[in-house]
């Protein structure tokens, strides 16, 4: 190699890579802007402008090989006595990345560059290598502990970082136990793992829920500041972010294949806009009620009342002959048992004084805090109550009244509980809450059951 190009590999991140992936794979990397600035973003990060810095970008579009796999390599020929961390959902990912860092590290092509670096002789585990210098890069799994190592010095000089990638398994993003145990590993394990408060943390990802780690960090969940690099796959001009792997035809079939996975993955916002399941084209808001057949309450009851914990909803619906659906009334909160009791009662003479269509139960969810409420007012005669099951998941439920909705056969009544339950349609099943979601699924699935008769009814 010239002296120019080994001052540039040196010196560019970029270059570097382009030169090991034509050493390692025998062809050309195929260059997009997006690259640049990634490269751009993590050059900072070694000079000290950023500490903790967010990559958010479509899954395949070369982010492993150049913030994880390269980006250590290239490091550790710079600062050859940095700690690095790796982490990723899998250990066995994590330690593939590193290994590979490793074989980059060994080749004739990084001699070239960089000269030799040597590494220790106990130090051939593929999770874990360490230069003669003190450098060390160790990977990690999400979940496991990382109990005896620390990334970073104690100078103000680049001395390693964290690096997650991917820390949650796209198979489980919607779990909110599984979300959860991520956040509790990023914040008990992770952050204590940095040998100053200098060290930085690169975090790289697709989107795949509101409250994954992405979104909880963004939104000051663990205190910080984050420079954010959000890479869509579409810009606000409809371009493909690069054409050579989806072109904007390809981008959109996958949309229309799965709106809501597309607004995650693809387009970095787990909110989609204009909805995932559920279409905001296809609600149809009034303000006047016809005549309806009969009526009946819905609710769906809170386990616990605590800031995090979904709300306590009750729904009033009504039906007409010619079998359409209306959404007439809502309250929600967050309430005890006896305050929960309260407003059912209250609800309930509120629509049984109506005269528009008999009212004909309020059917309560079978389950938790929901049985217990079917039970006093069963025991008390307060209200005609009915038990029901939900036997199948929420996702699965969704899918199954949205039909009714985009053949226009649900209707909302025009009032201020509009303003709570489309937001949360709209995201839904990405949202922080669905509770009522689940309540307007039981309201739409009663017309599965076609028309009825009155003794059907009572």
């Amino acid at each position: 190699m010239q002296i120019n190009d080994i001052v540039n590999c040196r010196t560019d991140l970029l270059t570097f890579t382009k030169t090991i992936f034509k050493d390692r794979k025998g062809i050309d990397w195929l260059d997009n802007w997006h690259h640049q600035v990634i490269c751009e973003y993590l050059e900072k990060v070694i000079i000290g402008d950023i500490k903790r810095l967010i990559i958010n970008i479509p899954p395949r579009y070369s982010k492993t090989e150049l913030a994880v796999i390269n980006f250590i390599a290239w490091c550790m020929g710079n600062f050859p006595d940095s700690e690095f961390i790796h982490a990723s959902y899998s250990k066995r990912l994590a330690t593939n990345n590193t290994w590979n860092a490793r074989a980059i590290v060994e080749s004739e092509k990084y001699r070239e560059i960089f000269g030799d670096i040597e590494f220790r002789n106990d130090s051939n585990a593929k999770d874990e290598w360490r230069t003669t210098v003190g450098g060390c890069v160790y990977a990690a799994g999400a979940y496991g502990t990382i109990t005896g190592y620390g990334a970073g010095g104690m100078s103000n000089i680049f001395k390693g970082a964290i690096i997650i990638d991917d820390p949650h398994k796209v198979g489980e993003a919607n779990s909110e136990t599984m979300r959860k145990n991520i956040l509790d590993w990023f914040i008990t394990t992770m952050e204590s793992r940095t040998n100053s408060k200098d060290t930085p943390i690169i975090l790289i990802m697709q989107r795949l829920h509101e409250e994954d780690l992405s979104g909880f960090l963004l939104n000051g969940g663990n205190g910080e500041k984050w420079e954010h690099l959000n890479i869509p796959a579409i810009n606000d001009n409809e371009v493909p972010l690069w054409a050579h792997k989806h072109s904007l035809e390809d981008l959109k079939r996958l949309e229309s294949a799965n709106s809501y996975k597309f607004a995650g993955q693809y387009m970095q916002n787990p909110a989609p806009k204009g909805g995932g399941i559920y279409k905001e084209k296809w609600f149809k808001i009034v303000k006047t009620e016809p005549v309806f057949k009969y009526r009946i309450l819905f609710a769906d009851t809170a386990m616990k009342t605590k800031e995090i914990n979904d709300y306590s909803v009750i729904q009033a619906w009504g039906y007409t002959s010619t079998n359409d659906a209306y959404l007439i009334d809502q309250i929600r909160g967050k309430w005890e048992a006896p305050q929960l009791k309260k407003m059912a009662v209250l609800f309930w003479e509120k629509h049984n004084s109506l005269t528009n269509g008999f009212l004909r139960s309020m059917d309560i969810e079978d389950k938790a805090s929901g049985t217990g409420l079917i039970q006093t007012l069963k025991k008390e005669k307060l209200i005609r109550v009915k038990a029901i099951q939900r036997n199948t998941d929420k996702v699965t439920r969704a899918h199954d009244s949205t039909p009714y909705i985009e053949n226009g056969q649900v209707y909302f009544i025009e009032g201020d509980y509009i303003h709570d339950i489309i937001p949360e349609l709209l995201v839904f099943p990405n949202g922080k809450h669905d509770d009522q979601v689940d309540v307007l699924i039981d309201g739409i699935m009663e017309l599965s059951k076609g028309a009825r008769s009155l003794r059907d009814m009572l």
